[in-house]
């Protein structure tokens, strides 16, 4: 009896769950942080302006409300503007002198600066060792421009969208697919839009670019040609060999339990960030967009890990 009871306890000091760490105050504090102390040292040789006078509102504040309003799931810009202006006007007094399409160019106009961030941000943790960069994952998720029902009538990116399939769904869609690159155990890497009638092999060598390791991706990356050319660069591209036209090679658990954190991670994009919902009406501000989506995630992924919480506990990260 003693041993059970012992390793009862055992167990729930294991899976006890480590409590909120910051109230949204504090979180909106952090991010503003980080982001001021990181974006004059990585845009130390790029300039943003090249004439003119300088913002009301400063770059730092307009990417940590960017960033802060993405993870707490304000969609769109106007969303955006309205609830920091209500609500955090303490914290960004400089806003209420800024009309809402002034923030709006200007976030826009930085998405070079987020994507410069980004990639910051993944370097960091990389250097910390808190990824795996010889463990990758790779996948991609719809992002439909318009309803299905409105394919044929959709006027918005006739130019640069395409028809593709949501294997999910099951239907057919009007848009772009997001395809990322996480290193291991969760942090996207690398991402591409392009799209949707763009297969997965297509997009795959890029995102592997000048990696080395082990890449994992579903049954769309059974490819013995594509395996054969990233192994030559020190890929090993796994995915579920093919076996006839509708069955595949099982994997083992462990490995498939390893593939999944790549839907968690999609599920966090499509849920939290709205992902998949499109209101830009040109391809700038829709890369706009991703891009901040993309730097809210590593964002949110390096405050996890500097309050010693799983690097993908999104939820444990704001008291209520």
């Amino acid at each position: 009896m003693a041993g059970v009871l012992t390793a009862l306890r055992v167990f729930t000091q294991r899976s006890r769950l480590p409590e909120p760490t910051m109230d949204l105050e504090s979180f909106l504090t952090a991010v503003y942080c980080l982001i001021d102390d990181a974006l004059a040292p990585t845009l130390a040789a790029q300039k943003l302006r090249q004439r003119g006078p300088a913002p009301i509102l400063s770059d730092s504040e307009v990417l940590a409300i960017a960033v802060a309003g993405e993870f707490l799931g304000l969609a769109t810009d106007q969303a955006l503007y309205r609830h920091f202006r209500r609500h955090h006007a303490s914290l960004f007094p400089r806003l209420t002198q800024v009309h809402r399409t002034t923030f709006v160019r200007q976030a826009t106009n930085l998405a070079p600066a987020a994507a410069a961030l980004w990639r910051h941000y993944g370097a960091a943790l990389a250097a910390r060792g808190a990824l795996d960069p010889a463990v990758m994952i790779v996948d991609s998720m719809p992002v439909p421009v318009c309803h299905p029902a409105r394919n044929a009538r959709c006027r918005r990116f006739r130019d640069s969208a395409a028809y593709g399939r949501d294997s999910l769904g099951k239907q057919f869609f009007f848009g772009f697919r997001l395809h990322v690159r996480l290193t291991w155990p969760g942090v996207i890497t690398a991402a591409a839009l392009v799209p949707a009638n763009a297969h997965d092999l297509t997009v795959a060598p890029w995102l592997l670019a000048g990696q080395r390791g082990w890449a994992l991706g579903d049954r769309a990356y059974w490819s013995p040609t594509l395996r054969a050319e990233l192994a030559a660069t020190g890929v090993a591209l796994e995915a579920p060999r093919r076996q006839s036209a509708t069955t595949f090679e099982r994997w083992p658990r462990w490995l498939v339990n390893r593939r999944r954190r790549v839907e968690t991670v999609l599920a966090q994009l499509a849920g939290r960030y709205a992902a998949k919902r499109v209101w830009a009406r040109d391809l700038r501000h829709l890369v706009a967009r991703c891009t901040r989506k993309l730097l809210s995630h590593t964002v949110a992924v390096v405050l996890c890990y500097e309050h010693d919480l799983g690097l993908l506990s999104f939820d444990r990260l704001l008291t209520a």
